[in-house]
């Protein structure tokens, strides 16, 4: 085919349709993508909030096991 034939040009312009196509469902995809970045962060914020929750509740039951602990053994060389 020559350069100058018209369905030689037709041929590239469906090609660089086609390409168009493709980077602009990519870009589409990426806007999606992006747009959940604020709702992912905020639901890292809640769970480092539950964590704290969590280490709190965690010390809390092992103060009273070791409270337990003493208070057993306590009963334990009473008898």
């Amino acid at each position: 085919m020559n350069h100058n034939d018209p369905k030689y040009v037709a041929v590239l312009l469906e090609e660089i349709r086609d390409q168009n196509k493709a980077v602009l469902e990519a870009v589409s995809d990426m806007q999606i993508n992006v747009s959940k970045i604020p709702s992912i962060e905020a639901g890292v914020a809640e769970l480092k909030q539950d964590v704290k929750v969590i280490k709190a509740a965690v010390t809390d039951v092992s103060v009273k096991q070791q409270g337990y602990e003493v208070r057993l053994t306590q009963i334990e060389a009473a008898s």
